[in-house]
């Protein structure tokens, strides 16, 4: 798992104490895993991980959902190119 990574699942482990295992298919969203109170933390931090800004014009829930969908819309940008 990379640094990026590891560093989201402390974000949100560090807010849901109660979450139980956060697997790499766990839906974020349904979970309330990232509730809307902790979102804009949350695209700060993935600002500060991905050292871009993100304009929430280009943001899709699904980008979100779970933790492969994250590192596939974040981190896996430069591969796919």
């Amino acid at each position: 798992m990379s640094e990026p990574m590891q560093a989201i699942r402390a974000f949100i482990q560090g807010r849901n104490s109660k979450i139980g295992p956060l697997t790499e298919d766990l839906d974020l969203i349904d979970s309330r895993a990232i509730d809307s109170l902790a979102f804009v933390e949350f695209i700060f931090l993935l600002e500060e991980l991905t050292g871009e800004p993100i304009d929430p014009e280009d943001l899709n829930l699904d980008d979100f959902r779970t933790l492969k969908a994250l590192e596939t819309r974040f981190f896996m940008k430069e591969a796919a190119c």
